[in-house]
């Protein structure tokens, strides 16, 4: 009984063939994948200027963001994971800006583009700060800051940087909520970006 012969150089060039093809399967699966997730976070924001949360649906959210309705459980558990994945890269953004206002020479004009970017995002911010995960969201801002004032030296002598960056974190924050709870025309941009500079720069900013 003959034995057919395998040419290794056959099966070698067969495995590096499809190797490739893997790879590229791979990646082209977790494009999709990091779409999704960026297409249903859009999504729910774009629903939020329109209604409250709790009025937004799973199922409202896949038809906005064209995701199948299966795929959101890829990602998220539910509408609320979905919100606390945002509300993370949120305050991350949040906190950045806090630092780049410490480190600006116009502290002014730093606190402009704070309140510039929670104007642009205010049913959001509204929810996070003053919904019922509002304390949650407090406590991960704070976790984040102190996190960020690990890598920053003291605004001055007589502060210790840790100690700065909490509590210019904890004016903010709750300003913040304040703010986005007032009727949406009570302050400007500009007014209450002027607020939060004399707020934070005569507590903690302002040299010795």
């Amino acid at each position: 009984m003959m034995t057919e012969e395998i040419d290794p150089a056959h099966v070698l060039s067969d495995t590096v063939a499809h190797k490739p093809d893997r790879v590229m399967a791979s990646s082209s699966t977790h494009a999709r994948a990091v779409r999704s997730s960026q297409a249903l976070r859009e999504a729910l924001l774009e629903l939020l200027d329109r209604r409250p949360f709790d009025q937004i649906t799973v199922r409202e959210i896949c038809g906005q963001a064209g995701v199948h309705y299966a795929t959101f459980f890829r990602h998220y558990v539910s509408k609320e994971a979905l919100l606390d994945a945002i509300a993370a890269h949120e305050i991350e953004h949040l906190n950045r800006l806090t630092v780049a206002i410490r480190a600006a020479t116009d502290f002014r004009e730093g606190f402009r583009a704070l309140c510039a970017y929670v104007e642009d995002h205010r049913s959001l911010w509204s929810i996070l700060l003053n919904g019922g995960a509002g304390p949650a969201m407090k406590e991960e801002w704070l976790r984040q800051a102190k996190m960020v004032a690990a890598t920053q030296p003291p605004s001055n002598s007589w502060l210790p940087a840790e100690l700065g960056v909490v509590c210019a974190s904890t004016v903010i924050a709750e300003s913040l909520a304040w703010w986005v709870g007032q009727p949406a025309d009570a302050y400007s941009v500009e007014e209450f970006a002027t607020i939060l500079f004399r707020l934070v720069t005569n507590a903690f900013l302002t040299p010795d």
